[in-house]
């Protein structure tokens, strides 16, 4: 019997890779949103039928597939950003595979993408992002309309960056802002117009004007929530036109 999922811990952080039955040589390594989670025995990709449909449809084309926990909530902490790395360098030491993968990143895990894609962007290949959060400082300041979301956000971002409660307004004053991103990878966004965490207009809109200003490939599509879209497919697309330079 092959063995199509390996699962493992790294600093106590749970992790599985995908394993197709006829590899292609080319790996996703996919960031999830808040609801995003990996343990011992499952994960939100193998547990929601649209995730999971996405995952075999894209082993099916022979493309390695992995991810971490994260640690949760991690809201793009540097900590995040080193186990995402960790988990990468793993992946590339025990698996045969081109070094140079893909990023699918959902919500707030574009928060690690984006770090990923500054730190290592010789090694990142393309990136997807799924209604994005691109600027936490806007998300935050945005949150305090709200007393009960906002409280929940503090207490998510003085455990992810380590950091007291207190001290939180000023980590968020100097974190990276969109102005500060300078990777070129292509990138391919879809953002849904309304019934999302995060505002297309907020984060997508900014981050696409930002990519024009550095003349690198973007591709921003804004639906309505009731319109569906293969994205097995359109993923499997775009992968392909960024697959032609090994």
């Amino acid at each position: 019997m092959s063995i199509d999922k390996c699962t493992f811990q790294i600093d106590n952080q749970w992790n599985i890779i995908h394993l197709p039955e006829r590899p292609n040589g080319f790996a996703v390594m996919i960031i999830g949103d808040c609801s995003h989670y990996v343990d011992a025995h499952t994960s939100l990709w193998k547990q929601s039928t649209e995730r999971a449909h996405l995952i075999q449809s894209l082993k099916e084309q022979g493309y390695t597939i992995f991810y971490s926990n994260l640690y949760g909530r991690h809201w793009g902490s540097p900590k995040a950003v080193t186990l995402a790395k960790r988990l990468y360098h793993y992946v590339m030491k025990h698996e045969i595979l081109n070094p140079n993968i893909h990023l699918i990143a959902e919500g707030m895990g574009t928060l690690a993408a984006l770090r990923l894609m500054e730190e290592m962007e010789s090694h990142i290949r393309s990136a997807i992002f799924i209604n994005p959060c691109f600027d936490l400082k806007h998300h935050f300041n945005h949150e305090m309309q709200n007393r009960l979301f906002f409280k929940r956000l503090v207490r998510e971002i003085s455990s992810a960056y380590n950091i007291e409660e207190l001290k939180i307004a000023s980590l968020i004053d100097q974190l990276p802002e969109i102005i500060d991103l300078y990777a070129t990878t292509p990138v391919k966004i879809w953002h849904a117009a309304r019934g999302v965490s995060f505002n297309f207009r907020d984060h997508s809109r900014i981050y696409e004007r930002r990519r024009l200003e550095l003349n690198a490939p973007i591709s921003l599509l804004i639906h309505v929530p009731e319109n569906t879209f293969n994205p097995a497919r359109a993923f499997r697309e775009f992968f392909r036109e960024n697959e032609k330079v090994l």
